[in-house]
């Protein structure tokens, strides 16, 4: 029996979300690469959070494969791009009428000065974008 794919939902144990940290709608552009590969790819976020993100990527990656990002934002008149190691924890192997596929990633390996810079952009997020 295959799992159903799930999209963004998060797993509920008695009433509570299992989610360290808030999700926020975001459409941030990405650019990915496998980590044995040195090619890269260009996608973009529908989701973020300090702990990872859910992004639309044009390959295919299989649950626990290992991607390298890097992320691109604004905030105020700074332009930032932060890199990340993220595990890929959830795949919706259907493809979207975008042509993308859908990963739930998990931040792996992140610099304190990189995950610094990604919480204070979320802090200054409006409660109506969190998910």
């Amino acid at each position: 029996m295959n799992p159903k794919p799930h999209i963004g939902i998060a797993k509920f144990e008695k009433g509570t979300e299992k989610r360290l940290h808030p999700r926020f709608l975001l459409n941030l552009p990405v650019e990915y690469y496998p980590i044995e590969s040195p090619a890269s790819a260009q996608g973009h976020t529908l989701n973020a959070s300090q702990g990872g993100l859910m992004v639309c990527l044009k390959e295919k990656f299989q649950n626990g494969q290992y991607i390298s990002l890097k992320i691109f934002f604004s905030s105020g008149t700074n332009l930032f791009t932060i890199g990340a190691k993220a595990e890929v924890m959830w795949a919706d192997q259907r493809m979207g009428e975008d042509g993308n596929y859908r990963y739930g990633v998990k931040f792996v390996e992140i610099s304190d000065e990189n995950l610094a810079k990604l919480k204070a952009f979320l802090d200054k997020l409006s409660p109506n974008l969190m998910v």
